[in-house]
């Protein structure tokens, strides 16, 4: 396995970083160990000492990470049977499972557009979306949206730490990283604020 960092620093002015950015948010998608959102930070830096162009950073990064969606939901969609013959009633990855498909049925755009931002919540929701068969169209409508939000806003993050940091890199990488964190952790105050509210709201009634 590359050093995804490291080969994205050595071909910082090359046009093939952007290979290397549709790779590494393509893989991303469905292996967590894969460091795609430092990797993006770093070209979203570079953009902003003009060393790349941040737009080509943008699009490349979407289009890895919308291909990349597909894998989970197609082997989703081919195993959906024998996914669900290894998931017993009453066990806590059913549960997750029973949970994620409730919500996908009531609410599909906003789970697969915020659990982009969430690693592990990726996974299991583009993963149950082919379990549970949701509609390909609409799908790939809700992916592209969360895949271009999510590439705009880890992109853009190293680019305003490159902007105000631009002599000192790795001050602007830390930049970067906490406005991703910060990003993320507001989509999770998001989701419990709705959570609670619809608790609330069935208590009451």
């Amino acid at each position: 396995m590359p050093d995804w960092i490291d080969l994205a620093e050595s071909l910082t002015t090359s046009p093939a970083l952007y290979a290397v950015l549709i790779a590494v948010s393509l893989l991303d998608s469905f292996l967590p160990l894969i460091p795609s959102e430092p990797v993006v930070i770093l070209a979203g830096i570079a953009g902003a000492t003009g060393q790349t162009n941040i737009f080509l950073v943008i699009a490349a990064t979407t289009v890895g990470a919308f291909l990349g969606d597909l894998v989970p939901y197609t082997i989703g969609r081919l195993m959906g049977n024998r996914v669900l013959q290894r998931l017993p009633v009453g066990t806590k990855r059913r549960t997750a499972y029973d949970w994620f498909e409730r919500e996908l049925e009531s609410r599909g755009g906003f789970v697969l557009v915020s659990t982009r931002f969430i690693p592990i919540g990726r996974y299991l929701a583009t993963g149950t979306a082919g379990v549970v068969g949701y509609p390909l169209r609409k799908f790939m409508t809700y992916v592209a949206i969360s895949t271009a939000t999510w590439s705009a806003y880890t992109a853009l993050s190293g680019y305003l730490g490159g902007v105000f940091f631009q002599e000192n890199t790795l001050l602007a990488v830390a930049v970067g990283i906490g406005l991703a964190f910060a990003v993320t952790g507001a989509v999770e105050l998001s989701r419990f604020i709705r959570r609670r509210s619809h608790r609330e709201t069935h208590t009451d009634t």
